[in-house]
């Protein structure tokens, strides 16, 4: 018989497509990943169900992996992993009128109040009932199917791929940035840290126009995947606070003109402190990075020359811009995609260890 059929007394009878269960990633224990089934929630009327296609791995994921901490969060009892992803449409509930089944989406992973004052103020990022996918005890996305909000996902153009679409995440903190620092074509950017949030923000500040970008960091490789990208120089640095003002003044004589805008990728001490006594008196450091929950650095010399200090929290309203900014080409991520592993077990953790030990991997996706 074909496929799809099954013989019966001379009759032909389509047989019930088996459903298959949901699996997804769970973070189990430190450094521990299993593959294990994932109930899903009923669809509301406002919700769809997404065939997940395409995961990145984010720091936050490796922080919680090693220690089942990041920040002030902790891991205390099993949860999915990831929160960059992008998926096929299966099903919408009943009041979704503006996606269908079969439609490709970039989801953003944030589900806000939409009532406290930080969300009635257009801040929703700040809410402080913020669900956010893989942020304890909130479930992620690395799993077969997800149950999300219509309105956080995105209809992909034509032209972009699933695993662009992952990557309008950490775009996304670029653009926030940008949109923070009111970057345009009469801002030169400092970026500080060439990992996978600094590479995104000179991909944003070029986007938004920044005529002169100079990137920052100890690695070689990835200053020259900075300059790939668009940086227009770049500066090789230390650890150490002794080489600080000597580092200054090479990123003064690299921008050529005064440094408007500081990106700190990083958030320790020797960073911050260099984002400050580099910025022009009148500019703005943004916080971007935040490595360090305690930081000492020269703020009152800062103060005195009217620095602003800028927090960069997730972002808000940004897929839209970040979706038609790979469509228009101005912007292409493909470069900082570097590895990718399917979805079993062997694979999810070959995924993540890729992902924890650095070098040139930069993005590390799962295609599922």
């Amino acid at each position: 018989m074909g496929k799809g059929g099954q013989s019966c007394n001379g009759m032909v009878r389509q047989a019930k497509p088996v459903e298959q269960e949901n699996m997804a990633a769970w973070l189990v224990d430190v450094n521990t990943i299993k593959i294990l089934p994932f109930k899903l929630p009923t669809i509301g009327p406002n919700d769809v169900q997404i065939r997940i296609k395409a995961v990145g791995i984010c720091g936050s994921d490796v922080h919680y992996l090693k220690t089942m901490k990041c920040a002030d969060f902790e891991v205390k009892e099993p949860m999915v992993i990831g929160h960059e992803c992008a998926g096929i449409i299966d099903k919408v509930g009943s009041e979704v009128k503006h996606l269908v089944p079969g439609d490709r989406v970039a989801v953003e992973p944030g589900i806000s109040c939409a009532h406290c004052q930080q969300c009635k103020g257009g801040r929703y990022n700040l809410c402080p009932d913020m669900k956010f996918f893989a942020t304890p005890p909130v479930h992620g996305a690395l799993a077969n199917q997800i149950v999300h909000p219509a309105d956080l996902c995105f209809k992909l153009p034509e032209t972009v791929s699933l695993e662009e679409g992952a990557m309008c995440e950490p775009l996304s903190v670029g653009v926030h940035a940008c949109r923070r620092a009111n970057v345009g074509p009469e801002t030169t950017v400092l970026i500080i840290g060439a990992g996978p949030i600094g590479l995104v923000s000179v991909l944003a500040a070029r986007a938004f126009g920044a005529p002169r970008i100079v990137i920052v960091d100890m690695d070689d490789k990835r200053l020259a995947m900075a300059k790939s990208l668009g940086a227009d120089d770049t500066v090789k640095v230390s650890t150490k606070m002794e080489d600080l003002d000597d580092e200054v003044a090479e990123i003064k004589k690299a921008m050529i003109s005064e440094v408007d805008v500081t990106f700190d990728c990083v958030g320790f001490n020797k960073t911050m402190s260099t984002g400050l006594n580099a910025t022009r008196p009148g500019g703005k450091v943004c916080v971007v990075g935040m490595g360090h929950g305690l930081m000492t650095v020269p703020l009152t010399p800062a103060a005195a020359r009217e620095v602003d200090v800028v927090g960069v929290f997730r972002y808000k309203n940004t897929w839209p811009l970040c979706l038609e900014f790979l469509r228009s080409g101005k912007i292409d991520v493909k470069p900082l995609i570097t590895h990718r592993f399917g979805f079993t077990e062997k694979e999810v953790e070959e995924a993540f260890a890729t992902s924890a030990r650095g070098g040139n991997a930069i993005k590390v996706m799962f295609k599922l």
